[in-house]
C-alpha cells in the first residue's frame, strides 16, 4: 500500500528547497554584460567543474528510475553504452572540439556556416529545437510524474500541473539570471544530491537483505553480465561500436544540450580533458544505479510484483519508493529525482535559448540593424530562456493529455525523438568535415530525411521491427548519402 511523506521526509524536502533558493540566488550574481558570457562564460568555466555538470546533464528523472529497472530485468550490460560514449568522446576530441575552438563557436552548429553558410546553421539550429522541444518536454512530463506520485500520491492534473511548474521554477532560478555559468555550478549540487541519494538507498538495500547470498541469487539468474557477445542483444558488441556509437557522437559532440558546456571551457585541452572526464565520472555512477536494480531484483525475485499506479506503468524503483522506501529516506530520493529531472531541465533552457539568439535571431537582427548593441542581445537570450521555460511546460502538459487519449506510445516517441534530429545532423557534419560535398541545398533535404528514416523504421508506422541502433546507422547513411548528391562547389 502506497504511503505517503512523514513529517521528517518533508523536512528533508524542504532543506533542499532551501539549499536551492540560497545557490540560486548566489548564482545570479555572477557579472553577465554580453550574451557570450551568458551562453558560454565567454570561455572561463574550469574543466573539473564542467566535467561534472556533462554528468548532471546527461542523467534525468527517466535515468533515474530507468537504470534500475534495465538491471532489475536484464542484466549490467547497459554499461557498455559508456563505453562506447567513451571512444565517441576520443572522436570527437580528434575531430569537432579543434574546429569548436577554432572558429570561437557559441553554438555547435556555427560550425556548419562555415562550409554551407548561413542558413545551414539555421537549420541545424531548427532541428535541434524541434527535437529538444518534443524531448525535454517529455523528459520534463516524466520528471513531474514521478514527483506527483511520491509526493501526493496520485497523478491528477492539478498535481500533475504543480509538480511542472515546480520543476520549470527551480530550473529558472538558475538558469535565467546567471546562464551557463549558474548552471554549471548548480549542476554539482544536483549530482551531489541523486548521487548521495543513491548510495543511501544502495546501502539501505543491502541491508535489509540480511544474510541473502546476493551473489550467488544474481549469479544464478544471470544478472552481473556486463558484456553481451551476441549478435541481436540491446547493448551487444557490435551495436555499441556501430548504432550507439553514432548516438552518442551526436549527444556528446552535436546536441548543444550537452555541447554548450564544451564550448564554455577555457582552451581545447580542458574541453577535451572535460568530455573525458565526465564520462569516467558517469560510470562509476550507473553502476551504482545498475546495483540499486540488481539488489531490488534480490528483494523481489520470490515474489509477484504489478509494477502499476493508477494505471501508469512505473519503474521497479518507483515501486519501491512507493510502497517500501522507509520515512527520511523517500523524502531523501524525491529530492534525489528532482535534481535528476532539474539537472536536465536548467540545461536545455540555456541550450535551446542560445541556438535561438545566436543563430536565428541574431544574424536577423544585424542585418536589419548593424549596429546593435549587446546589451539587446543579453536581454534577448533571458527572454528566450523564459518562452522555452513556457513551451517545455506547454509539452509536458500535451504530454500528459495525448498519452491518455491517444493509443500511440507518446512518451517513448518524445524522448527518441532527439535521436532522430541525430542522424540528420550526423549526416551533415560528417559530410561538412569529411568530404567536400554538400551545399546549404541539401542540407535541409539531408536534415529532414534523416529524421523520416528513423521515424519511418518505428514500429507504430509501418509495423517495422529494428533495433535502434541499426535505425541510427541507416537514418545516418541516408542523411549522409543525400549530402553526398550535390558535388558541392
Amino acid at each position: 500500500m502506497s504511503r505517503g511523506f512523514s513529517e521528517l521526509d518533508w523536512l528533508v524536502f524542504a532543506s533542499y528547497f532551501i539549499v536551492l533558493a540560497s545557490s540560486s540566488y548566489l548564482f545570479s550574481q555572477f557579472r553577465i554584460s554580453s550574451a557570450r558570457d551568458y551562453f558560454v562564460s565567454s570561455n572561463s568555466m574550469p574543466m573539473l567543474a564542467v566535467a561534472v555538470s556533462i554528468v548532471a546533464t546527461s542523467q534525468s528523472a527517466a535515468t533515474f528510475l530507468g537504470i534500475p529497472e534495465f538491471s532489475y530485468t536484464n542484466n549490467f550490460t547497459f554499461i557498455g553504452f559508456y563505453l562506447s560514449a567513451f571512444i565517441a568522446t576520443i572522436f570527437i576530441s580528434v575531430v569537432f572540439i579543434p574546429k569548436f575552438y577554432k572558429y570561437k563557436v557559441v553554438t555547435v552548429y556555427e560550425l556548419l556556416q562555415t562550409r554551407y553558410g548561413k542558413k545551414a546553421k539555421k537549420q541545424a539550429g531548427l532541428m535541434f529545437l524541434l527535437g529538444r522541444i518534443m524531448a525535454s518536454g517529455a523528459r520534463l512530463y516524466i520528471g513531474a510524474l514521478a514527483i506527483s506520485m511520491i509526493l501526493f500520491l496520485d497523478i491528477s492534473f492539478v498535481h500533475m500541473l504543480f509538480s511542472i511548474l515546480l520543476l520549470m521554477a527551480a530550473a529558472l532560478a538558475y538558469a535565467y539570471f546567471g546562464g551557463i555559468k549558474s548552471i554549471i555550478f548548480s549542476d554539482a549540487i544536483q549530482a551531489i544530491t541523486y548521487v548521495g541519494a543513491g548510495l543511501l538507498v544502495f546501502w539501505y538495500l543491502y541491508s535489509s537483505l540480511g544474510d541473502v547470498d546476493i551473489l550467488r541469487t544474481l549469479q544464478q539468474y544471470h544478472k552481473l553480465t556486463l558484456f553481451d557477445t551476441s549478435i541481436n542483444g540491446k547493448f551487444s558488441i557490435i551495436t555499441l561500436f556501430s548504432g550507439w556509437l553514432l548516438l552518442n557522437i551526436a549527444a556528446f559532440g552535436l546536441d548543444q544540450d550537452m555541447a554548450q558546456r564544451v564550448l564554455s571551457c577555457k582552451n581545447k585541452g580542458d574541453a577535451v580533458k572535460s568530455l573525458m572526464f565526465s564520462i569516467l565520472l558517469t560510470i562509476p555512477i550507473v553502476l551504482l544505479f545498475l546495483g540499486i536494480g540488481a539488489l531490488l531484483f534480490v528483494h523481489y525475485h520470490t515474489g509477484f510484483v504489478k509494477q502499476n499506479f493508477q494505471g501508469e506503468s512505473v519503474t521497479i524503483f518507483m515501486y519501491y519508493i512507493l510502497n517500501e522506501m522507509p520515512s527520511g529516506l523517500r523524502g531523501l530520493v524525491t529530492v534525489g529525482a528532482i535534481a535528476a529531472a532539474l539537472s536536465s531541465t536548467n540545461s536545455v533552457l540555456g541550450a535551446m535559448a542560445s541556438v535561438a539568439v545566436e543563430d536565428i535571431y541574431r544574424p536577423y537582427k544585424m542585418r536589419k540593424n548593424p549596429n546593435t548593441q549587446e546589451a539587446h542581445f543579453l536581454k534577448a537570450s533571458r527572454n528566450a530562456v523564459l518562452l522555452f521555460a513556457l513551451v517545455l511546460s506547454l509539452m509536458a502538459v500535451i504530454s500528459y493529455f495525448w498519452q491518455r487519449e491517444s493509443q500511440l506510445p507518446l512518451v517513448s516517441f518524445a524522448l527518441g525523438v532527439m535521436t532522430f534530429a541525430y542522424t540528420g545532423l550526423l549526416g551533415v557534419f560528417f559530410s561538412a568535415v569529411f568530404t567536400s560535398r554538400g551545399s546549404a541545398r541539401t542540407v535541409p533535404f539531408a536534415l529532414l530525411g534523416g529524421f523520416l528514416s528513423v521515424l519511418a523504421l518505428q514500429p507504430y508506422i509501418f509495423g517495422v521491427h529494428l533495433g535502434f541502433a541499426w535505425q541510427m546507422v541507416l537514418g545516418t547513411l541516408i542523411s549522409f548519402l543525400i549530402m553526398q548528391i550535390d558535388k558541392g562547389k
